[in-house]
C-alpha cells in the first residue's frame, strides 16, 4: 500500500471555511491599512542569505531556513570539510539563499535597493508568509503569514502614535478583546547603565523578554549564566516588577534612571506616546511594560507587543522603531518604526471565541437546481444577470434528483435555491426558495435581482 502522504511538521493545509475565515481576517487588516495611509509591496519568498544573516540575533540565525544551492551544491567542499562537519563554515558553502524570516528585513533591503523611486516617508503594507526553523508547538509555527505596516524616512513619535491607533482599529473591527504592551529600547539600555553591565544590553534583553514564560527566577539564573553579579541582579528586580498605572511606573522609571542620559531619554519617548494614544481614545488596554524587550537587536526605540486578553497564546502582533537597520545595507540614518499582525495566530484566536459573522463562510448567495438541458441553459443565463448585479450564483452541475441537489445546498450553507422547471420555463419565472425560513416566492429575473440585494 502506498503510504499516506503528510505535510512538515508546523505547516498546515486550509479548508475552503478556513480560507473564507483567513481572508476575513486578511481583508480586515488590509482595510485598516488602507484606512491609515499605508501602500502595498511584496518581496521574494527567497532572500540572499547576506541580507537575513546577523539582523536577528544569534538565536534567530539558527532558525533560518537555508537553501541549497542548484546543481553540484557539494563542488565547493573537500572532503576534509564535510568529514569534519563544522556546520556554519559548510553552510556558507552549501547555502547563498534562505527562506525569509520576517518581512521587516526584506522591507530594508527594498528601500536601500529603490530608494531613487520612494518617496519619504514611505509607509507601506505588506501580507506575506514568512518561515522559521523553530520548534512547532500550539501558536507557534513553521510557515506562517505576517501582515507587516511600517514608515521610514521619518523620526517622528506621531507614527507610533499612528500605528497604536491602528492596532486598536483593526482589533476592535475583528472583535478581540486585546491588551498593548509598551516598553522602550532606551529604556532597557538606562536600566543596563545604572546597574552598571551597559555592555551586556543584549544578554539582559535576550533574557529579560523571556519572564513571562519562564519566570523571574529562572531570568535571573540566566542572567548569572551569562556573568552579571549578585548586586546587579537584585538592582534589575523592581525594575521588572513595577506596578500600579502607567503614569506610576513612568514616574518611578524616572527616578530610577536619572542617572542614565539614555534611560531619561526613553522614558520621554514612552511618555509622548503614552499621551498621544490616550488623547485619541482607546478600546483596548495600554499598558507600560518595562520587562518587554522582544530579542530582536535592530529594536531602538518604542517595543510594542499585543496579547489576546480571552484567549491562552502568544504575542499576536509586535513591532517598534528601528532607527538604522538600512544602514547595514548601505543606507544609514533612516529611521523607521512598524508592526506586523500575527495573522496566524490571530486565526487562532478568532476560532476559539467564534468571532466571525456569519456572511464570512456563505461563497454563494443562490443556487440553481437542474431540471435538464433547456432548464440549465435559461438557469444559467440567469445566473448571468445575477452575477453581473453583483449576487453570487451557481448551477448544480448536474441533472440530479432532487433531494441530492437540495442536500448539497444545505451542506454548503446556501441561503436560496432557484428552481427553473418546465411551468418556469414556459413563464419566464424563477421559484425563489428561501432554506432558511422555508418560503418560497415566484419571480421574475429582475424582481429576484431586487429581493436578493
Amino acid at each position: 500500500m502506498a503510504q499516506k502522504p503528510s505535510i512538515p511538521k508546523g505547516t498546515r493545509d486550509f479548508s475552503p471555511l478556513e480560507m473564507a475565515r483567513r481572508n476575513y481576517i486578511f481583508d480586515t487588516i488590509k482595510k485598516g491599512f488602507a484606512l491609515f495611509g499605508f501602500k502595498q509591496i511584496e518581496t521574494p519568498a527567497m532572500e540572499n542569505l547576506s541580507t537575513l544573516m546577523g539582523k536577528y540575533g544569534e538565536e534567530g540565525d539558527k532558525l533560518l531556513f537555508k537553501i541549497l544551492n542548484s546543481g553540484d551544491f557539494l563542488k565547493s567542499c573537500s572532503d576534509e570539510e564535510l568529514t569534519a562537519r563544522v556546520l556554519p563554515k559548510l553552510t556558507n558553502k552549501l547555502c547563498e539563499k534562505g527562506l525569509r524570516y520576517d518581512l521587516t528585513v526584506p522591507f530594508a533591503r527594498f528601500v536601500v535597493q529603490h530608494r531613487n523611486e520612494l518617496q519619504l516617508p514611505f509607509k507601506r503594507y505588506q501580507i506575506q508568509p514568512v518561515w522559521r526553523a523553530d520548534r512547532p508547538q500550539k501558536g507557534r509555527y513553521r510557515e506562517f503569514y505576517q501582515c507587516d505596516a511600517d514608515v521610514v524616512g521619518s523620526d517622528s513619535l506621531n507614527n507610533e502614535i499612528e500605528l497604536l491607533s491602528l492596532i486598536d482599529t483593526v482589533f476592535s473591527n475583528l472583535g478581540i478583546n486585546v491588551a498593548i504592551k509598551l516598553n522602550n529600547r532606551k529604556i532597557l539600555a538606562g536600566i543596563a547603565e545604572v546597574i552598571g553591565h551597559s555592555d551586556r544590553i543584549v544578554d539582559i534583553t535576550v533574557a529579560i523578554d523571556k519572564i513571562d514564560k519562564i519566570g523571574i527566577e529562572n531570568v535571573n539564573a540566566e542572567l548569572r549564566e551569562k556573568g552579571l553579579d549578585e548586586a546587579a541582579i537584585e538592582a534589575l528586580r523592581p525594575l521588572l516588577t513595577l506596578s500600579g498605572s502607567n503614569e506610576e511606573k513612568v514616574e518611578t522609571l524616572s527616578k530610577m534612571l536619572a542617572a542614565s542620559e539614555t534611560g531619561m531619554k526613553g522614558v520621554e519617548e514612552l511618555k509622548e506616546v503614552l499621551t498621544g494614544i490616550d488623547a485619541l481614545g482607546h478600546n483596548c488596554d495600554v499598558d507600560v511594560d518595562v520587562s518587554l524587550a522582544r530579542g530582536l537587536n535592530y529594536y531602538t526605540g518604542t517595543i510594542i507587543e499585543v496579547k489576546a486578553k480571552d484567549v491562552e497564546i502568544g504575542s499576536i502582533t509586535g513591532g517598534g522603531r528601528y532607527d538604522n537597520l538600512t544602514g547595514v545595507f548601505g543606507m544609514p540614518g533612516l529611521s523607521g518604526v512598524g508592526i506586523s499582525f500575527g495573522a496566524d495566530r490571530i486565526y487562532d484566536v478568532m476560532n476559539q471565541l467564534n468571532l466571525y459573522p456569519e456572511s464570512v463562510t456563505q461563497a454563494v448567495k443562490v443556487m440553481f437546481a437542474n431540471f435538464g438541458k433547456n432548464e440549465a441553459l435559461q438557469s444559467l443565463k440567469y445566473i448571468k444577470a445575477l452575477r453581473e448585479a453583483g449576487i453570487s450564483a451557481e448551477l448544480y452541475p448536474d441533472t440530479a434528483k432532487m433531494k441530492k441537489q437540495m442536500s448539497y445546498a444545505d451542506s454548503e450553507k446556501i441561503p436560496f435555491v432557484a428552481i427553473v422547471g418546465e411551468s418556469e420555463l414556459e413563464e419566464g419565472t424563477i421559484m425563489l426558495k428561501n432554506m432558511v425560513e422555508g418560503s418560497q416566492d415566484k419571480l421574475t429575473i429582475e424582481q429576484m435581482i431586487e429581493k436578493l440585494k
